[in-house]
């Protein structure tokens, strides 16, 4: 497989904080980042719910933590109120987020071991380990409910530390299209679903039509769904959600596929 990416465009669509490591990766291997970000991470509308639950941390068996950003947004608060209880099980959904939480101390965390989403966290937590047992997921506003939904339907008491909200960023939707009618995007970082649908938003019908020709990598197989659904037609799974597996896809692309075809204008 090339090492580079021989000046690939990529539009990386994560939010602003978060994108940069990404971006600096793209460039270091020889490709263009076009920073757009889809989603922005912002206040939550109430803080009461996760400022109770981090009052009484210790009263929790296990706390899930659904994204970095969940660990980002809580864990100033979670140390103002004394830091981790020595009893308290921490669980994350995704390798960034159990990476940030080994970067925040946690030298153990449950995890899955392949399928690195809520259904695969849920398949480690059988009625039998959390029946009558109180959890904590510290989450952002809306999301799936399949994870609280399912523990509670397990016996589990199950309350919500929401951290953090989501929201549609504005795009310069003529700028972008002027990129790829430019032939400058040959490749699309689609790292949630929501930020997917948001960049869809936010494209119009022209920017749709572009996407909907464009290389996506993106992190699971339900956003390749979703993707699949809305039209977009080249579409690549990376092998997890992480800057290096993103890489490894954005090389494999470059490597199988020609430069008219990298080329996506319109």
């Amino acid at each position: 497989m090339t090492s580079s990416l021989h000046g690939l465009g990529v539009l990386v669509t994560r939010p602003e904080h978060q994108a940069e490591p990404l971006c600096q990766l793209i460039e270091h291997h020889g490709g263009t980042a076009i920073r757009c970000p889809a989603l922005s991470i912002q206040e939550p509308h109430d803080w009461n719910l996760a400022l109770t639950a981090f009052g009484r941390l210790a009263h929790y068996r296990l706390a899930i933590f659904t994204s970095p950003n969940a660990v980002e947004r809580a864990l100033p608060l979670i140390q103002t109120y004394g830091g981790w209880p020595p009893t308290l099980e921490i669980a994350a959904i995704g390798r960034a987020t159990a990476r940030r939480l080994t970067q925040a101390g946690i030298d153990q965390c449950l995890q899955p071991t392949a399928d690195f989403t809520s259904e695969g966290l849920l398949a480690l937590l059988g009625p039998e380990q959390v029946a009558e047992q109180a959890i904590l997921i510290v989450c952002g506003e809306g999301g799936r409910p399949l994870l609280g939904d399912v523990l509670t339907e397990r016996g589990a008491r199950v309350d919500r530390a929401t951290v953090y909200r989501r929201e549609r960023p504005v795009a310069d939707a003529g700028l972008l299209l002027e990129h790829w009618r430019c032939g400058a995007i040959g490749a699309v970082v689609i790292t949630s679903t929501e930020s997917l649908l948001n960049l869809f938003d936010m494209l119009g019908k022209a920017g749709q039509d572009a996407l909907q020709e464009t290389s996506l990598i993106v992190l699971s197989a339900r956003t390749r769904q979703t993707a699949a659904e809305l039209g977009c037609r080249h579409l690549l799974v990376a092998d997890e959600a992480s800057d290096e597996a993103i890489i490894a896809a954005l090389l494999k692309l470059a490597a199988t596929s020609s430069p008219a075809q990298l080329g996506n204008a319109i």
